[in-house]
């Protein structure tokens, strides 16, 4: 018999993302934490100045700096390297989801006038 470490389940799956919307409500409420997982060649084209910088391949070595009292949002530009992170992370323990739609969403979805519906520190 197969096993497979995380127990998935498809009537869950809708659990392991999170819609833009909903990110922007539970940020704005302190209960997410935006972990922005790219690697530094990307930061540096474009930023994203708010959440946690962490490149998905230095996870393993920073998982104290995540918090456990919130829900982990993992964002790359789409999802496909956030899905993965999201995997990772849950394995550790943690209350995490991948933001649908990827930083792209995000800032398409905060562009503009709609910058001030996202409240930052």
């Amino acid at each position: 018999m197969d096993t497979f470490p995380l127990n998935i389940v498809p009537s869950e799956m809708k659990n392991m993302r999170i819609e833009i919307d909903e990110f922007i409500d539970l940020y704005n409420e302190g209960k997410a934490e935006l972990v922005d997982i790219r690697v530094p060649m990307e930061t540096k084209v474009w930023q994203v100045n708010f959440g946690l910088k962490i490149p998905a391949p230095e996870l393993p070595e920073r998982l104290e700096e995540l918090p456990k009292d919130k829900l982990l949002v993992v964002a790359c530009p789409k999802s496909d390297r956030s899905n993965m992170a999201r995997t990772y992370l849950a394995s550790k323990g943690f209350d995490v989801r991948y933001l649908a739609g990827g930083l792209l969403g995000l800032m398409d979805r905060l562009k503009g006038g709609k910058a001030k519906d996202l409240k930052l520190p």
